[in-house]
């Protein structure tokens, strides 16, 4: 029988999946912690770092919440330490997370506006922009963004991202990630993002990963 998960006091009382669902994770931080830990377990100094603006008691109690409910847990850390993870159960809301992406996509036509942007959330958004999108033979990009490098793969099952790889692609760009979400967001043109990055190798590889806008 399948592990009965904590509900958290505060419900909104309804015997409903989605209801129920946000009881767990639908406080204000939840769903970006889950966010951040998508892409590996981090200790609480880099969650603080990493979100920003959230305050230090307020995560705390986030944390304990997610972790109650049994969609994170504390692991100790490769040196030593504490670091928090997700659950099995918890990796599994990279779907929902992946439909929000996609979803939000009409709000972010309009740019930052001021808003922060750290570049490895692109390592969550550009998979999820770039879902059903295929190629045949593979092609690799490399993204430099703000010191992060990542390496994007488009081959026959869809995009593969992966941060820091061990061997990087013969084509990179250089870009701010505003331009590398619009991109795959096909908010702006090939064209236009040419004009506001560099590119290292082959363009062709850039159109063929990041499909832009069509003109």
């Amino acid at each position: 029988m399948e592990e009965v998960k904590h509900v958290p006091a505060r419900s909104y009382g309804q015997f409903c999946g989605l209801a129920r669902a946000l009881d767990v994770v639908g406080d204000r931080w939840s769903l970006l912690i889950v966010r951040e830990l998508l892409l590996g377990p981090m200790r609480y100094s880099e969650l603080v770092a990493s979100l920003g603006g959230v305050a230090t008691n307020l995560l705390a109690d986030r944390l304990r919440s997610l972790e109650s409910s049994g969609v994170i847990e504390r692991r100790l850390g490769q040196t030593s330490g504490v670091v928090y993870a997700l659950t099995p159960w918890g990796s599994e809301l990279r779907e929902a997370i992946d439909a929000l992406i996609r979803w939000s996509t009409p709000l972010m036509a309009v740019g930052p506006c001021g808003d922060a942007i750290q570049p490895r959330w692109l390592a969550v958004a550009l998979p999820a922009l770039l879902r059903g999108r295929t190629a045949k033979p593979p092609v690799e990009l490399g993204i430099e963004v703000a010191g992060l490098f990542m390496a994007l793969r488009i081959d026959k099952d869809g995009p593969c991202l992966t941060v820091e790889p061990d061997q990087r692609p013969d084509t990179i760009l250089e870009a701010e990630a505003e331009v590398v979400l619009g991109l795959a967001a096909g908010a702006i043109t090939i064209d236009q993002a040419l004009s506001m990055t560099s590119i290292h190798g082959d363009p062709r590889v850039l159109a063929a990963v990041l499909p832009g806008a069509h003109t």
